[in-house]
């Protein structure tokens, strides 16, 4: 009897996880104003592959991935997330400028491909030549992965 029931609960997580969390296409005209001005603002030039909204439980977030693979992710409010440029340039503007200050003075000629806001305000940034950085909310260096 105890295995049958573990059975059922087990099917039962599985199916409630699986209805937890769905990715749906959407347009871009249906992602948030701000997410919209952004991607109008830094990657007007750039084809758009693919925008998607998933929801979770009690969560809403987007992303949208352009044709070249870059992709930006979004929060509900349409505040960006963590925007990844593999293959181009990364808008300086959403770089703050003290981590731009840190990123010129210590790894000139670098380039920043990636940056991700973190819970608290921290932010992991990643550099063309494999370093990530990370920062607290008063832009204090606080983390180095190679």
């Amino acid at each position: 009897m105890k295995r049958i029931l573990t059975i059922l609960v087990c099917l039962l997580a599985i199916q409630f996880s699986a209805q937890a969390s769905k990715d749906k296409r959407i347009t871009f005209d249906q992602l948030p104003a701000q997410s919209q001005q952004l991607i109008k603002k830094h990657f007007d030039k750039q084809p758009i592959a693919l925008v998607k909204m998933e929801s979770e439980l009690f969560d809403k977030s987007y992303e949208v991935i352009f044709t070249n693979g870059d992709k930006i992710e979004f929060d509900k409010k349409g505040e960006w997330k963590e925007v990844d440029c593999k293959y181009t340039q990364l808008p300086v503007e959403l770089i703050p400028v003290q981590i731009q200050n840190h990123v010129s003075k210590n790894y000139p000629d670098i380039k920043v491909i990636k940056i991700e806001k973190e819970s608290r305000n921290r932010y992991e940034i990643s550099l063309a030549n494999d370093i990530d950085l990370e920062f607290d909310s008063k832009f204090n260096l606080i983390d180095i992965d190679n």
